[in-house]
C-alpha cells in the first residue's frame, strides 16, 4: 500500500513537472508571439538615400564635386523608371510616408528627385529644369536644399579619374596609392571636414524627424520617412558614418548612379542604426 502511494505520488509529481513545462513552454510561446506583434505594428523610420542618375561624367569615371552638369537622357529615362518602380502606396518608398526630403545644390541631384514620382512643381523650391514626373500621389514632405550632402570637393582631382590622379601623385612625388577615404583631396575636403557636415546632418535627422515616432503605433506615429538626394561619394559616406563607422575604414558598397539605399535602426531603438540591405514593399494587410 505504502509502495503504491508512493507511486502515486511521483506520478503526481512527474505530471505537474510536465504541466508546469508545457506552461513555460506555452508562455514563451505566447511571448514571442506578443514580441512579434508589436513589432509588426511599431514604428522604425527609415531614410532613403538617392544618388543622382547618370551624367557624362560618371560614365567615364571623372570625379564630379562642384562642376555641375545635368543628367544624360538616359540618365533621365532610368531615374522615371526607378520612380515608377520604387515609389507609391505599394512600393518601398511611400510618398505619405515622408516628413522631410533634403537635396544637393547640384542641378544633377535636384532633376533626380523632380523625375522620381515624389515631388510636384508647386514644392520645389527651385525652378524645375523641366516637367516632373508627378501623378499626384500626396507627399506633404518639405523638400530642403543643403550643402551638407553636397558631393565630397576633389579639389585639384576635380573632373579626372582614379588613374589619372594616381599617375598625378606619381609626378608629384607622392604615394600613388590614393585613397579618397583616407587621404582626402588637395585643395578639396578631407575625411574630417566630411564627417564633420554628415554627423550634423544625421542628428538632425534623428532629432528632428526620426525621435519622435520611434517605436510608436504605426497608426499614431505620423510620418518619419526621410530622403536624401545626392551624389555617389557622400551617399557612401553617409552610410558609412550611420552606422558609427570611420571614414578611414573605406566603405565596401557601392551606390550606382541613380541608385537606392536603405538606412534604418534594429529593435526599434535609434541607439542602434543599420543599414537595410533588402527591403519589401508596403502591404496594407487589411487589403490582402
Amino acid at each position: 500500500m505504502r509502495g503504491e502511494r508512493l507511486h502515486e505520488r511521483r506520478a503526481g509529481l512527474s505530471q505537474s513537472i510536465t504541466h508546469r513545462g508545457e506552461l513555460a513552454v506555452w508562455k514563451y510561446q505566447l511571448l514571442i508571439l506578443t514580441s512579434l506583434l508589436i513589432s509588426i505594428r511599431m514604428s522604425t523610420p527609415r531614410v532613403f538615400i538617392v544618388r543622382h542618375g547618370e551624367t557624362e561624367w560618371s560614365l567615364n569615371g571623372r570625379h564630379t564635386g562642384a562642376t555641375d552638369i545635368p543628367l544624360t537622357a538616359t540618365g533621365e529615362k532610368r531615374v522615371v523608371a526607378t520612380g515608377k518602380a520604387l515609389v507609391g502606396n505599394d512600393r518601398l518608398i511611400v510618398p505619405s510616408k515622408l516628413a522631410h526630403i533634403y537635396v544637393s545644390p547640384r542641378r544633377r541631384a535636384q532633376r533626380t528627385l523632380e523625375l522620381l514620382n515624389l515631388a510636384c512643381q508647386d514644392q520645389l523650391p527651385w525652378k524645375a529644369q523641366g516637367e516632373p514626373a508627378c501623378t499626384g500621389l500626396p507627399c506633404t514632405a518639405r523638400v530642403e536644399v543643403t550643402q551638407d550632402v553636397r558631393e565630397w570637393d576633389y579639389g585639384d582631382y576635380e573632373g579626372i579619374t582614379t588613374p589619372q590622379i594616381r599617375e598625378l601623385r606619381k609626378q608629384q612625388g607622392l604615394d600613388p596609392d590614393w585613397d579618397i577615404w583616407r587621404d582626402g583631396c588637395p585643395g578639396g575636403e578631407n575625411p574630417a571636414d566630411i564627417t564633420e557636415r554628415l554627423d550634423r546632418l544625421i542628428k538632425e535627422i534623428r532629432d528632428k524627424w526620426h525621435a519622435p515616432v520611434m517605436g510608436k503605433p504605426k497608426g499614431e506615429a505620423g510620418n518619419g520617412d526621410v530622403l536624401v538626394v545626392a551624389h555617389g561619394h557622400i551617399l557612401r559616406a553617409f552610410a558609412q558614418r550611420w552606422v558609427g563607422k570611420s571614414l578611414g575604414d573605406g566603405p565596401n558598397f557601392l551606390l550606382e548612379a541613380g541608385g537606392v539605399g536603405t538606412l534604418s535602426y534594429e529593435h526599434h531603438n535609434i541607439d542602434e542604426p543599420a543599414i537595410l540591405l533588402g527591403g519589401a514593399f508596403t502591404v496594407d494587410l487589411a487589403s490582402v
